[in-house]
């Protein structure tokens, strides 16, 4: 029989992450500023910030994982945008040209519809808005 393990982000759990109070998430998490986190066995550079009506999550690096990570990133990123009534996430993935590219990553995002578009002030990246 095989066990289930849940990813958790920080040790936390993607449920006990919004059962935080709202002013601590976008105080800690949701801030726009530059944040090293663990998601599973993944470290990962990113920001979350938003704006009217989107959530924005932006991963500069990911290094290890392989176990869902994005997925995982991807659903507490969707509770998070429906429970404050956001219509959209957009995510903007910097793997287009890492010195050390993970192609396994490259093919999660082209299969989830992820392409690669130059975004003013970032440059090129990987970019998806996905309605919630």
């Amino acid at each position: 029989m095989s066990t289930v393990r849940e990813i958790t982000f920080e040790g936390l759990t993607g449920e006990e992450i919004l059962a935080l109070p709202p002013r601590d998430i976008e105080q800690l998490i949701v801030t726009g500023e530059p944040l090293v986190f663990r998601v599973g066995s993944a470290t990962i550079l990113g920001t979350f910030k938003r704006t009217p009506g989107r959530l924005i999550v932006e991963l500069a690096q990911i290094e290890g994982g392989g176990e869902g990570v994005l997925m995982s990133l991807s659903s507490l990123a969707k509770r998070y945008a429906e429970l404050n009534m956001l219509t959209e996430i957009e995510w903007i993935v910097h793997a287009v040209s890492c010195a050390k590219p993970n192609l396994k990553l490259r093919r999660v995002l082209e299969h989830r519809g992820f392409s690669v578009e130059h975004i003013s002030e970032v440059g090129q990246a990987y970019h998806l808005i996905e309605p919630v």
